[in-house]
């Protein structure tokens, strides 16, 4: 079994990779048993990096930051600071992965649009 720090920097590197359109390397460390909780679209690998492809396509500048990075067992989450563009808001994502071994089998996500009149002084980050 991979150490933890290896499962927390492959949940990384998947997210930075595939943000950044590099989809064929992100998804190189995916099981070919892989499964997503993505609600729009198909539960399997193929659709979900189609819709990322298209997602690039449309937001070519998208960033994403993380923020924190947990790990139980074989579960690795990861808060992110996500801007599609200059002129779009902030999204606050979480990413959950499962691992077996070194390959991730499994990945939820979700997300919250930052509001622009937030009386939260604190902040979504």
């Amino acid at each position: 079994m991979p150490e933890a720090s290896d499962r927390k920097q492959a949940a990384i590197s998947f997210l930075k990779l595939a943000s950044s359109g590099k989809l064929d390397e992100a998804y190189s460390n995916v099981s070919q048993n892989f499964r997503h909780h993505n609600p729009y679209f198909r539960g399997n690998a193929e659709s979900l990096k189609a819709g990322m492809a298209e997602a690039h396509q449309k937001f070519p500048d998208t960033t994403l930051e993380v923020q924190h990075v947990f790990e139980a067992d074989d579960l690795v989450a990861v808060h992110s600071r996500v801007r599609h563009s200059p002129d779009t808001p902030e999204i606050a994502v979480v990413h959950i992965f499962r691992f077996e071994g070194d390959r991730i089998v499994e990945m939820w996500d979700v997300g919250q649009e930052a509001p622009k009149d937030s009386p939260n002084e604190n902040g979504m980050f």
